[in-house]
């Protein structure tokens, strides 16, 4: 009887132990998990972020961003105990890299951000437009047609920094507050392109007519005015010639050179802080080809008494003239741009003095005569002025 006893008691010792070790275990894979779940939350807040030398640049254009109050984790970690887990490991990898100062830059998402990232707010079947009411973006069918959130705003959080080459190594110390919003204010890299609309719209056979995407036709009220197109569009280029631009981009032939001579990031990588200024409405009206539509024809007061009376018009205002003609140097442009230069040579202007120094007195004297052509060409000088 007592080795029966004894038999019968011995596995409910072995079992009191397996339940132990059971116990013991379960509790250090929930410990596991639950700190592993604090810590990646932590880990992953912008204040924990911002704390890393390699993340400024990230961490100082997400504050200057629309998305500023939203945390790391919404948009870079999905939601899931295996999502987590990965993470997890993600971020042990980055701390080695760190430690060895091994990680590549600039630095860029080895994933794009998921649309379940963004659906996490923005409901997508009831938005279709966009916040200023005048963009038609039917959201749900793009959506259908597999046309990815990040495919258009891919820089809606940090402004594509690592495709701006300005998160090197070496440029971590530039960065602070001013720099990241100078970095997020070229809407160039923070919104949707319309170039990029025109071209996917383009090669899905879809219309691109203002009215597909743009519910007010595009014509601002100022464009309504009588006087706009009589000299008025030009004034209102002069006091802000990136807002004319901003439109009027898209719909010339050739790209715009010198708008602004040096980028956001070029003026980064220069240690500047102030952006350089732009062309004038004048020179923009000689690149953009849309313009020249206009300013390649000739104006009424154009007409054949003009030869003799065009400097009497120029004096009048002479930055009219600008907006079609060179003052001086030498023109690219093409069109039928006349250089004055050509035919007005520098030592020819009124306030040098030509006509006091001049060896023979002037004085009454409008045109040519043969006299003039003992020292003078008589060719070049009849280019100007006839003699009659």
């Amino acid at each position: 009887m007592e080795d029966e006893q004894n038999n019968q008691s011995t596995p409910s010792r072995t079992r009191y132990k397996l339940y132990k070790i059971l116990t013991v275990s379960l509790f250090f894979v929930v410990l596991f998990v639950v700190v592993g779940f604090v810590g990646v939350e932590a880990t992953s807040s912008k204040s924990f972020c911002s704390t890393c030398h390699e993340m400024k640049p990230e961490a100082e254009t997400l504050k200057a961003s629309s998305h500023s109050e939203v945390e790391c984790k919404e948009c870079h970690i999905q939601s899931g105990v295996v999502n987590y887990a990965k993470a997890k490991m993600n971020g042990l990898v980055q701390v080695y890299e760190k430690a060895t100062d091994s990680y590549p830059a600039p630095i860029h998402m080895p994933t794009q951000i998921p649309n379940s990232s963004c659906e996490k707010c923005h409901n997508m079947k009831t938005r279709n437009v966009t916040a200023s009411g005048d963009i038609i973006i039917p959201h749900e069918k793009h959506l259908k047609d597999d046309v990815k959130c990040v495919d258009c705003h891919s820089g809606v959080a940090h402004g594509d920094i690592a495709d701006r080459n300005v998160t090197f190594k070496t440029d971590y110390d530039k960065w602070n507050s001013t720099l990241g919003k100078q970095m997020m204010s070229d809407v160039k890299f923070t919104e949707p392109k319309m170039a990029d609309c025109i071209s996917c719209h383009q090669a899905r056979n879809v219309s691109t007519a203002c009215k597909t995407c743009h519910s007010t036709g595009m014509k601002p009220d100022s464009h309504n005015d009588p006087s706009f197109m009589k000299g008025g569009h030009g004034k209102l280029a002069d006091k802000d010639i990136k807002k004319c631009n901003s439109c009027h981009d898209s719909m010339s032939d050739n790209p715009i050179k010198g708008l602004q001579t040096k980028t956001v990031s070029q003026q980064f990588l220069d240690n500047r802080s102030s952006a350089d200024s732009t062309i004038t409405a004048k020179q923009y009206a000689k690149e953009n080809t849309f313009c020249e539509k206009c300013h390649s024809k000739k104006p009424a007061s154009h007409n054949s008494e003009f030869f003799n009376n065009h400097g009497t018009l120029a004096s009048k205002n002479l930055e009219t003239c600008k907006a079609c003609h060179e003052i001086s140097q030498i023109s690219s442009a093409g069109g039928n741009q006349v250089i004055c230069s050509t035919c007005h040579p520098s030592s020819h202007s009124q306030n040098t003095g030509f006509k006091e120094r001049h060896p023979i007195p002037l004085t009454g004297i409008t045109k040519p005569s043969g006299t003039c052509y003992k020292c003078h060409d008589k060719a070049t000088c009849t280019k100007c002025h006839k003699e009659e």
